[in-house]
């Protein structure tokens, strides 16, 4: 093993050529191939058989393991992991010796991670400390935080997010306290008798705002997920009425979810707070009551954007 005078590592059986750009302490084994191009971070540890073309940009403290190969437009953020044997793609339409103007520009946003033998499909967003699940088809953009797996790859869960009480289980008369600020699932007045049930919403006792909006989703397919945003000032109270979803709720220091699957329960949402609603059965109808009209400028979209609004 080869080490120069940037702590840098290289094993004599790689190939390193000149011009390629490597970061202080780090490593690269055996059978390696780093183009002249290429840009590679601190403290990185690229393992046997990888190859990493020009037009590829790798940041710190980033993991690639045997038998992943980089092309042009890739570019791995910092402590990112990819997991053996990964394929990475970045032409649609690949033909022999024909070559697009630009290669697709793939991001694998910082602390991703991506398991073994998963496939990445062309110009795919992967967010801040998604984990892409071993063997995963990966076809779409992959929100910050998300856990994807399957063939093609769809949302099964959040990471380091804490699983509530489904509304179902809640015996609460009230409300039940949540770890994420301000969010709180509240029990609403239902009169049973034999001719059915009825459930009750009045806002001046059952919330903490007055509602100026209503609007309500259904018919959405199990593998899609809604909101993905947080609203600057506008509260929100979600209420399953048909059916059962699950809703990811995140301040920026904590994260839980909670399955809604009862019609005398719901889930009140302040502003600065991060919301995801997934898992939709098929009969699923979920109705929002907001405190605001609809204002395009409320909205935060990008996950990194909110993570700057609540902390700064």
């Amino acid at each position: 093993m080869n080490k120069d005078n940037n702590g840098v590592f290289i094993h004599p059986q790689a190939l390193v050529e000149p011009g390629a750009q490597i970061g202080r302490g780090t490593r690269v084994w055996a059978f390696a191939h780093i183009l002249p191009g290429a840009r590679i971070g601190e403290d990185c540890n690229l393992c046997d058989h990888t190859f990493v073309e020009n037009d590829v940009r790798i940041g710190d403290g980033v993991t690639v393991k045997c038998g992943v190969y980089l092309w042009d437009g890739i570019e791995l953020q910092d402590q990112v992991f990819v997991g053996p044997n990964a394929t990475f793609t970045n032409d649609k339409y690949p033909r022999s010796r024909r070559y697009p103007p630009q290669f697709a520009h793939t991001v694998v946003g910082r602390q991703a991670s991506i398991g073994a033998n998963a496939t990445i499909l062309p110009g795919l967003q992967i967010g801040k400390s998604a984990m892409v699940g071993a063997g995963a088809v990966v076809t779409r953009d992959v929100p910050a935080n998300a856990v994807v797996v399957g063939n093609p790859a769809r949302i099964v869960g959040y990471v380091d997010t804490v699983a509530r009480a489904s509304a179902d289980t809640v015996t609460a008369t009230t409300s039940e306290p949540s770890t994420v600020k301000g969010v709180r699932l509240i029990h609403l007045k239902n009169v049973k008798d034999m001719r059915g049930e009825l459930c009750v919403l009045e806002w001046q006792r059952d919330l903490p705002f007055a509602p100026r909006r209503t609007f309500y989703v259904f018919a959405v397919p199990n593998i899609y997920v809604r909101g993905e945003h947080a609203h600057k000032e506008s509260h929100q109270f979600l209420v399953c009425v048909h059916g059962s979803l699950s809703v990811v709720v995140d301040d920026g220091r904590h994260r839980e979810e909670y399955e809604l699957d009862r019609p005398d329960m719901g889930l009140y949402l302040p502003p600065r707070v991060w919301g995801i609603q997934y898992k939709f059965t098929p009969d699923a109808v979920l109705m929002v009551f907001a405190s605001h009209e609809y204002d395009a400028a409320d909205y935060i979209r990008e996950y990194d954007e909110f993570l700057a609004f609540v902390r700064g």
